[in-house]
C-alpha cells in the first residue's frame, strides 16, 4: 500500500496533543540520557578499580566523548522543556520565527528552524 500523504514543511502550528507527544518524548530522552551517564560513570569507576594498569586509552577517549554527547543532548533536553515552560517553544534561536511542526516531531529538542540550522552548521 502506498502513503499518499504530503508533509508540509511550512506547517508551524503545534496542537495541544503535539504539545504533550511533544513533552513525553522529551522526558522520555531525558530519563535515557540520564541512565545512559549513570551507567557510564558506573562502568568507568568498576573498571578504574578491576584494572588501573589494563584499560587503554581508547577506551577511556570513547567513555569520555559518550559522556559529553550524553550530557549535551541532555542539556538540549533540558533547554527545550524550559522553553516549553516558559511558552517559548518552536521558536527559532536565531530568525524567531516558527519551527516547522515537521521538524520539531523529528527533532523535539530544536532550536533552530532547518534554514537557520543550515546557516550555523555551514559556519563551522
Amino acid at each position: 500500500m502506498v502513503n499518499h500523504q504530503i508533509v508540509d514543511d511550512q506547517n508551524t502550528e503545534l496542537s495541544a496533543e503535539d504539545l504533550a507527544a511533544l513533552r513525553e518524548n522529551l522526558h522520555e530522552q531525558r530519563r535515557f540520557r540520564q541512565e545512559q551517564l549513570h551507567q557510564l560513570a558506573a562502568a568507568a569507576a568498576s573498571r578504574a578499580d578491576a584494572l588501573p594498569a589494563r584499560r587503554s586509552t581508547a577506551q577511556l577517549e570513547v567513555s569520555v566523548k559518550l559522556a559529553a554527547s550524553a550530557r549535551l543532548v541532555l542539556a538540549d533536553v533540558e533547554a527545550a522543556l524550559t522553553r516549553m515552560d516558559l511558552g517559548r517553544y518552536g521558536t527559532c534561536h536565531l530568525c524567531r520565527g516558527p519551527i516547522a511542526r515537521v521538524r520539531l516531531l523529528i527533532v523535539p529538542q530544536a532550536r533552530f528552524c532547518a534554514r537557520c540550522q543550515q546557516v550555523k552548521e555551514a559556519g563551522r
